[in-house]
């Protein structure tokens, strides 16, 4: 048990990822939590921040340039949430009648389902930037049977919009500010409060309005 926890901690440890996995690992957990349920945990905001600072001080990772390390990350980005469409799709509304286990909370598929609600096709470009939210809102897509040439649209967007806007802003800010990179520690910790804090509130405290759902029986547009 205590191996198993070790494990956890190192692959939620975006300093570690890219130590022992490289851009490898790094695209398997973009992957994963942009649209797989399990990978709700992963810390993309922060392990894609790290990147950026890598790149800032070595212009590479695991031997990739800049720009082809961003290429790469958005296009797992992008498949990670069509996977995610087509298990939502697939399973329908299964998941909401799901007890919740070690790798599922049904309360983060609920929160995703009531933004997904208040914004449309647009939630798709949006959860990119909310923990959580980003992992379920292409289940919740497939779920509702969302058009699949405008979701295709707003999963390209989303994620070459989060890819850049995280990697890069690492980039810049390591290239301008040298020492940035001796208090990562630092950094990590603002970066999981900023980004994870409006959203953890919402699934603990938010009023839950959704119970259950039904696939319609036609595509949403």
């Amino acid at each position: 048990m205590d191996q198993a926890w070790d494990l956890i901690k190192q692959l939620i440890n975006p300093q570690w990822i890219l130590d022992h996995g490289g851009l490898w690992l790094l695209l398997i957990i973009v992957f994963a939590e942009t649209g797989l349920f399990v990978g709700f945990f992963f810390p993309g905001d922060s392990l894609l921040f790290v990147t950026g600072m890598a790149l800032s001080v070595n212009n590479h990772v695991s031997g990739f340039p800049v720009w082809v390390v961003v290429l790469m990350v958005s296009l797992a980005g992008i498949l990670g949430n069509y996977a995610g469409y087509w298990f939502g799709k697939k399973s329908g509304p299964l998941l909401f009648s799901r007890k919740d286990s070690l790798l599922f909370k049904k309360r983060h598929l609920i929160t995703a389902h009531e933004f997904y609600e208040k914004h449309g096709g647009g939630a798709i470009v949006f959860a990119r930037f909310l923990p959580f939210i980003r992992t379920f809102a292409p289940i919740v897509a497939g779920i509702v049977v969302m058009d699949f040439k405008k979701f295709s649209i707003f999963n390209i967007i989303g994620s070459v919009a989060w890819v850049c806007l995280m990697i890069l802003s690492g980039y810049f800010l390591g290239r301008s500010i040298p020492g940035l990179k001796d208090h990562l520690d630092l950094i990590i910790i603002v970066l999981v409060i900023v980004t994870t804090g409006p959203v953890l509130f919402k699934i603990f405290f938010g009023k839950k309005k959704i119970s259950n759902t039904s696939v319609p029986s036609e595509p949403v547009n």
